[in-house]
C-alpha cells in the first residue's frame, strides 16, 4: 500500500469533485458517519478500529487510511506494542490460511 498521504492526496480531488456533484448526498453520508462513530454502547476508538478491520478486510486503502487515523485520533493506537504484536497477528492470519488450503 502506498503511503497515507500519497493516497489522502490521490483521493482528495476525485473527493472534492463527489461533494460538488452531490452535495446532499454527501452530507447525509458524512452525518450518518459522524452518528455511527459517536461513542455509545461501544466507544468512539472501538468504532474505529473496527471500521479498520473492515476497510483491511475490504481492501479500501482510503478507507484504511481514514479509519487507521480515525483510531490513532481516538487514542487506540498504541504504536509500540502494536508494531510488535501486528505482526504476530499477521503472521498467525496467514498460519491459518495456509492451514486451509
Amino acid at each position: 500500500m502506498e503511503s497515507m498521504n500519497n493516497i489522502r492526496e490521490e483521493l482528495r480531488q476525485p473527493a472534492l469533485d463527489l461533494h460538488e456533484l452531490i452535495p446532499d448526498v454527501m452530507k447525509g453520508f458524512a452525518a450518518m458517519s459522524s452518528a455511527a462513530m459517536h461513542a455509545g454502547e461501544l466507544s468512539s476508538a472501538t468504532k474505529e478500529l473496527l471500521a479498520l478491520v473492515i476497510a483491511v478486510t475490504r481492501e479500501c486503502d482510503g478507507c484504511i487510511v481514514a479509519h487507521a487515523r480515525g483510531a490513532a485520533r481516538e487514542g487506540a493506537m498504541n504504536g509500540g506494542p502494536g508494531t510488535v504484536w501486528g505482526p504476530r497477528a499477521l503472521r498467525t492470519f496467514d498460519e491459518a490460511v495456509a492451514a486451509k488450503r
